[in-house]
């Protein structure tokens, strides 16, 4: 299995999780995280290690990819695994799919390349060195069927994750009485009260703190002089330490409360969110808060080639999976703490467009499935084995 970053190391440690329950004797080996490691793999390159942000990102850690492909590259011809198990990651993956299919050894692509945004060309690779794809976005089965790819949408892996906050939340929660009322999130419960949450969500690298969590704060300080009693949430990453977070907030008059039970907590105390572009975007979704997307890259480089390759009218997965623009997107230089306050600004001042645009996000999230996408990748990897369960 390979991993390269921390939502892969989330999603692969469930699906061995599941891959297990369906076949115990299996054995796992490859690139990832701790979570994977937790759940068995033995992990002979971490995933921390590969994770970059940007296309020059990539350059910075060449050597380190060059050691981890040359380490793969040997357990795939000395182990001789019945199947690989690409999680993401293309640039990696896509090249490990190649010698893999040298070697003869199957592969399973989960969580696809998004190839349909940029670099189409990488379709014809995957064709040729693809066994079978578990894709999670409803659009993508359609797309990699006209190219000829054996492909199977499986739902989205967030959905598993909001289904089990939901049951631990029932699980703990005191039984209702008959009459009561249901307790709703934030973002759901009608009109904005005297005391609006704004969530601060600038995602799970250091790199985008770095670009985007400044910004955000700066953005909530002009909010708060037109709303005075705002407050503020910021989920922590697990991939961000307490110690390094802190020295974004010294300097602001915000109380800004860290939650570190995890994303879905702190969002469903909020009425809005800023979200950095990516999967979390689909977390405010399923958790149908409105949201303003920023994405902002350092490297002016990164951002010039990546303007002229994608091929997808919106950034936001959000706004992809809804096929219109559901949260409006702030990109490079319109990412300014003025702007950020407008578009966010709108949200608290008109409930109308609070409620259009939640009722757009609650389709979206019906459009993301139920859960049970490792269980369903599961099945398919156990089939590619020949293990029966």
């Amino acid at each position: 299995m390979v991993a390269g970053e921390a939502s892969a190391d989330l999603h692969g440690a469930n699906l061995v999780h599941a891959m297990k329950r369906l076949c115990p004797e299996a054995v796992f080996c490859g690139i990832g995280g701790d979570l994977m490691a937790e759940a068995g793999v033995k992990c002979f390159v971490s995933a921390a290690d590969l994770a970059v942000v940007g296309l020059t990102g990539i350059f910075t850690k060449f050597n380190t990819h060059l050691k981890a492909a040359n380490v793969l590259k040997s357990i795939l011809k000395t182990h001789r695994p019945d199947l690989l198990i690409l999680i993401d990651y293309p640039g990696f993956n896509l090249y490990m799919a190649r010698i893999a299919k040298r070697l003869k050894i199957r592969v399973l692509y989960y969580i696809s390349p998004q190839v349909w945004a940029w670099r189409r060309g990488r379709v014809k690779k995957i064709a040729k060195r693809v066994d079978k794809m578990a894709v999670i976005l409803p659009f993508e089965k359609p797309f990699f069927e006209k190219n000829g790819i054996d492909v199977e949408y499986v739902g989205h892996p967030l959905m598993d994750a909001f289904e089990r906050r939901q049951a631990d939340i029932q699980t703990a929660a005191p039984k209702p009485q008959a009459g009561s009322a249901k307790i709703e999130n934030a973002a759901t419960a009608g009109s904005v009260n005297e005391r609006p949450v704004l969530g601060l969500v600038p995602g799970s690298r250091r790199e985008e703190l770095l670009n985007l969590l400044p910004v955000m704060i700066k953005a909530g300080e002009i909010l708060r002089r037109e709303h005075p009693h705002i407050r503020f949430v910021l989920p922590l990453a697990g991939t961000i330490s307490s110690k390094w977070l802190s020295g974004f907030l010294l300097n602001t008059p915000l109380d800004i409360e860290v939650c570190r039970e995890g994303i879905y907590a702190a969002l469903s105390r909020c009425h809005l969110a800023f979200v950095t572009s990516g999967t979390a975007t689909l977390d405010a979704a399923i958790m149908t808060v409105p949201m303003v997307v920023v994405y902002k890259v350092k490297s002016f480089l990164t951002y010039e080639i990546g303007k002229r390759v994608i091929k997808v009218p919106y950034l936001g997965l959000v706004n992809l999976v809804a096929g219109e623009s559901v949260a409006p997107e702030l990109i490079q230089d319109d990412v300014t703490p003025e702007k950020l306050a407008m578009a966010g600004g709108k949200f608290l001042a008109d409930d109308d467009l609070r409620r259009r645009t939640i009722g757009k996000l609650k389709l979206v999230k019906e459009n993301l499935g139920r859960g049970g996408a490792s269980e369903r990748t599961a099945r398919i990897a156990a089939g590619m084995v020949g293990c029966s369960g």
